[in-house]
């Protein structure tokens, strides 16, 4: 009750706070110098670490403004804070490509072939990644004045989105940020709330003296996700009578009649998944080079030059997945699923719950041959994994490690024409002995005007999830001797910003690929298949203020591969766009996303993996949305009207005619979406 309580004393707090505050914020006028060191943890322009003396003292001309940009984690490139309305995906987890069991929060699969492309131990859930913080995408900031950003989402069926966002320098070489994200979506079918709690917490410290450098990341992840199983009679959607085609009413496959509930705040799972991530990590390093000087008229500019750096990273982070349903009904579970329980009049618990904990130790040593190009580096380390598995089907704690090689070159060229990027890690020792994966990526200026060309080579050898280990709790049919899955990826990209054109394309070639067939039951095909995958991106000035943004994407495999993807995707929006009065920026119109006709995967709740079949195909109409985005100085607003392509105008005015995610599994109706981004500088 506290805890409820809490959260809706937030969201309340978080309205009045965007509805009172003054719009003081500004935007950056100017990008900055990066204060990030160079090299393997630094920024891509190449200059060299620097502090100056000024003998004559002049006030900042942006002493009264903001200057900020950020780089991700392990990244060489810095970035700007996007303040464009052009595209509401741009401000939420999950993108456009992706599409959900029927309602934000739900278990999310992308279109197109994405195969986790990662060697090593791996748990085996992945249908929530799209809206979890990671260590690869944490960002560290660079900032000149305390900044922070609120934002909130309203939808249909108490559906609500609250984010923060907090940095501020405390000094020149020290950030600090904090970044939180609730998501609750009740849904519109029983048993189908889903709710997200992400926050994250991230400092970047570097001594005066340029030597010694740190990256703190602590995150954490928690989803409690309602599982119904889908309709137990989808067509029972066409004899609903109510105009706002409200299925709340039509039984599921899962979950207790009269126990679901529409409370935006309830985040309480009595059938579903509730899983949970922290982790921790601390990267640092320590530098040995060369130190300079120049002499100007007014300054005195100090130089390090970094040539040899030892770094370590430890990494501690504990996990835990679970599925429970408190009061299963046997019945069900045999006729819909297959699945024999023990019957009892007072109803079953059902719980499969697997936990980890995981210690990270890396070591390694960093060259950089010249002291000119900071952005040009070696590394060579070792990297030593212990693992502690606790599983409900067993007594006691299992022990596991992991010892591998790791490698990377870097090289962006101080013309700035070439960038070059190669990393690899083969697993020596342990559990997953044997496991590499390799990456290669060179990207070449060819012209302001003719633009820039990446092509890339990407191979990983990889050990089967631990679900299909004969050790976890979780309910796999037919666990036994899988061997190791290999994938190789060659992909190229050509982006034109001049003419605004960016070309993608991927090749796959997949060989013992695993895959789940049923709700309890998983495959392994030893043939080697292909998937072809291609996209092009555009957008088309029509006149001086309509716009027209469109993104196509055409997928092939070949043979007859375990495989649903569907052959041809796009997403278009014709946009009325502008800069209106003073500080009035505008972009409404309608966006349309399209799949052509596929045999979409199934789900099984207890495995919380999208299974492969081959009986039905998904049609779907067009999914039209309206919108309507605007900023006015700081404050970013956006209203939706989402799935008008379910109107109805044959039997009155309904919004009926629902598209479907797979067979037993419909998206809603019309779905109202309203919500703010207010961005402060203290």
């Amino acid at each position: 009750m506290y805890l409820k309580g809490l959260y809706q004393f937030c969201g309340w707090a978080i309205l009045v706070v965007l509805f009172t505050m003054p719009a003081s914020a500004q935007m950056p006028r100017s990008f900055g110098s990066n204060n990030f060191s160079n090299g393997a943890s630094g920024n891509n322009s190449g200059n060299r670490n620097s502090n100056k003396k000024d003998s004559l003292q002049h006030r900042d001309p942006f002493a009264d403004s903001l200057t900020i940009y950020y780089r991700y984690f392990d990244s060489t490139r810095s970035r700007k804070i996007d303040s464009s309305i052009t595209d509401y995906y741009s401000r939420l987890p999950m993108g456009p490509t992706y599409h959900t069991l029927g309602t934000y929060g739900a278990p999310a699969q992308s279109y197109f072939f994405n195969p986790v492309m990662k060697a090593g131990w791996d748990p085996g859930f992945h249908q929530f990644d799209t809206y979890h913080f990671t260590n690869e995408n944490s960002k560290f900031y660079q900032t000149t004045k305390p900044y922070s950003e609120l934002a909130y989402l309203l939808g249909s069926k108490a559906e609500q989105l609250v984010s923060i966002l907090l940095t501020q320098n405390r000094k020149s070489n020290f950030n600090y940020s904090f970044e939180y994200i609730f998501s609750s979506t009740p849904g519109f079918l029983k048993t189908q709330n889903n709710s997200h709690n992400n926050f994250r917490i991230t400092t970047h410290y570097m001594s005066k003296n340029k030597h010694y450098e740190s990256f703190f990341i602590f995150l954490s992840n928690k989803t409690a996700a309602s599982e119904n199983g889908g309709l137990r009679d989808a067509k029972q959607l066409d004899s609903l009578s109510t105009s706002l085609n409200d299925p709340y009413s039509l039984e599921t496959r899962l979950g207790k009649a009269g126990a679901a509930s529409r409370n935006p705040f309830n985040t309480t799972v009595n059938t579903g998944n509730t899983y949970s991530t922290s982790s921790f990590l601390y990267k640092h390093h320590y530098d040995l080079g060369q130190k300079d000087s120049t002499v100007t008229d007014s300054m005195v500019y100090h130089f390090f030059y970094p040539r040899f750096r030892i770094e370590h990273a430890l990494k501690f982070a504990t996990s835990s997945y679970s599925f429970s349903d408190i009061a299963a009904d046997s019945s069900l579970y045999d006729q819909y699923f297959h699945l024999k329980i023990h019957h009892n009049p007072a109803g079953d618990t059902i719980r499969y719950k697997d936990k980890w904990t995981e210690i990270n130790n890396e070591f390694s040593l960093i060259s950089f041959p010249e002291k000119n190009n900071q952005s040009q580096f070696f590394k060579v380390g070792v990297d030593l994994q212990n693992l502690i598995g606790v599983f409900d089907t067993l007594t006691g704690k299992h022990n596991f490690y992991n010892i591998s090689g790791v490698a990377e070159y870097r090289n962006r060229t101080r013309n700035q024409k070439w960038d070059i990027e190669a990393a690899g890690q083969l697993y020596l020792n342990g559990m997953n002995a044997g496991d590499y994966s390799a990456i290669i990526s060179m990207k070449r200026l060819l012209g302001s005007k003719i633009g820039s060309l990446k092509i890339g080579f990407q191979n990983v050898n990889k050990s089967p999830a631990f679900i299909l280990n004969p050790l976890s709790s979780f309910p796999v049919q037919n666990r036994g001797s899988y061997n190791k899955e290999n994938i190789l990826r060659l992909f190229m990209q050509y982006d034109n910003a001049k003419i605004g054109w960016k070309l993608n394309a991927e090749y796959f070639a997949v060989n013992n690929y695993i895959y789940y067939d049923s709700f309890l039951t998983a495959k392994q095909d030893a043939s080697l298949f292909n998937v072809l995958h291609i996209s092009a991106e555009k957008k088309f000035k029509l006149t001086r203020h309509w716009n027209w943004y469109t993104d196509i994407h055409l997928q092939q495999t070949t043979g007859d591969p375990p495989v649903n993807i569907p052959f041809f995707y796009t997403r278009n929006r014709i946009a009325f766009e502008g800069n209106f009065f003073a500080n009035l920026f505008i972009s409404t119109g309608f966006e349309v996303r399209y799949q052509s006709p596929y045999k979409a995967d199934g789900y099984s709740p207890f495995l919380g993996q999208f299974m492969y079949q081959n009986h039905y195909s998904v049609t779907n109409r067009p999914d039209i949305s309206a919108f309507l985005n605007f900023r006015i100085k700081s404050f970013k607003s956006f209203i939706r009207l989402e799935n008008l392509n379910a109107l109805d105008v044959q039997n009155g005015f309904k919004f009926d005619k629902v598209n479907f995610v797979s067979e037993q599994y419909p998206y809603a109706g019309l779905w109202i979406r309203f919500g703010v981004w207010w961005n402060f500088v203290n």
